[in-house]
């Protein structure tokens, strides 16, 4: 008997929930033909046969979250044995799977994270009759939604249900354990201020200010670009700026990072700013990418709220977070104007940042804030 096992995912990932199979019981497939999608805390990826050969039994059902090392897949004996990818090597799907006739719900699976397929079940909608409408065709919650609407209403009202319990998958399960793990650890304090941003442009990038403004705090206050080594009990002042850039999904809190920010121009920040949200969403980023950040950005005004008390993520030291942008009033000698203003919150680990260098690393970004376009 042969037995398949899920290779080590790296980056330190020990299970993984399975998508869908791409192949049956019965079926013969070649090395490195992908047998299957599995969807990790970060991103969906494709693992392939390590050989050919026929498969006699498929050891594990879509939904089921797997460990590294558990059986998948059962090969029959004498059916060929060349050698395919090096276990743990794993080949990322270049874009989502198109469904034809005859491929069914498992392939359009591979295109909707497990919150959207959860949803569709719930709904009833079949996931192989929705066109996505998301990045290369993944199916998304207002897909699944659009495609109940327009299917007919039952005769009868269904019962009443208890309320389902949903265990944490995926995206979402990873951010309660960060979430768990930075309480556990960080002892945060938070200091909040506002910038005049009247002169700016209209149009200004918002994003690519906040991060130039990140980049004035820290060279004014190397100690908030920094990781704190708790079993150590000591801190590394990184030379390099990495800003993490917290992305909203429905599955839950995405960061990746966008690195050596204050060694690039504007026009490639932006440009490698979009692909990382564009890959992101697409649930296609490399894990490396989501690994690293030595100070995270916050843009939550953008959908609303002026202050907060963020989540340190250890080991970094610190993070920034920025409110809507209003219209406000500011006193300059004694005379009173409206102008914008841009509320301002940076969240330290107060074992490893006074309150004085927090102070200074905020007024530092407040100052480059202020500057005209």
């Amino acid at each position: 008997m042969s037995i398949f096992r899920l290779p080590d995912l790296g980056e330190g990932l020990e299970e993984a929930e399975i998508v869908a199979w791409h192949v049956a019981a019965g079926d013969h497939v070649v090395a490195d033909q992908p047998l299957l999608s599995v969807e990790t805390d970060k991103a969906v990826v494709e693992v392939p046969s390590p050989r050919s050969g026929r498969i006699k039994a498929l050891l594990a059902e879509p939904g089921t979250v797997v460990k590294v090392g558990a059986p998948l897949v059962e090969f029959e004996e004498g059916t060929g044995e060349d050698a395919g990818a090096v276990v743990g090597e794993l080949a990322r799907a270049p874009e989502a799977p198109t469904v034809t006739a005859g491929e069914g719900v498992a392939s359009a699976a591979t295109r909707a994270a497990p919150a959207v397929r959860r949803r569709a079940a719930e709904l009833g909608v079949d996931l192989a009759r929705v066109v996505g409408s998301g990045p290369e065709g993944t199916i998304t919650l207002a897909d699944v939604e659009a495609a109940a609407r327009g299917a007919a209403a039952p005769a009868t009202p269904e019962p009443e249900r208890a309320p389902e319990l949903l265990p944490l998958r995926g995206v979402r399960r990873a951010m309660a354990r960060t979430m768990a793990r930075a309480h556990a650890e960080v002892v945060p304090a938070t200091v909040v201020d506002e910038a005049d941003v009247g002169r700016w442009r209209p149009g200004t990038d918002v994003t690519l200010r906040l991060v130039r403004a990140i980049v004035a705090g820290c060279r004014a206050e190397p100690a908030l670009n920094a990781r704190f080594l708790s079993e150590a009990e000591g801190r590394v002042l990184e030379s390099r700026i990495d800003v993490g850039i917290a992305v909203d999904l429905p599955d839950g809190l995405i960061v990746p990072v966008l690195r050596d920010v204050a060694n690039r121009t504007p026009a490639d920040l932006r440009a490698g700013l979009d692909r990382l949200k564009r890959d992101v969403r697409a649930r296609t980023i490399p894990l490396a990418e989501l690994k690293g950040a030595t100070i995270t950005l916050s843009n939550f005004g953008t959908l609303g709220g002026r202050f907060a008390q963020l989540v340190v993520v250890p080991p970094q030291v610190a993070i920034l977070g920025a409110g809507r942008i209003y219209e406000g009033v500011r006193v300059s000698a004694g005379a009173i104007r409206i102008t914008r203003l841009l509320p301002l919150s940076l969240t330290f680990d107060h074992r490893a940042v006074t309150g004085g260098e927090a102070a200074r690393f905020l007024q530092a970004a407040i100052a480059d804030l202020e500057l005209p376009d």
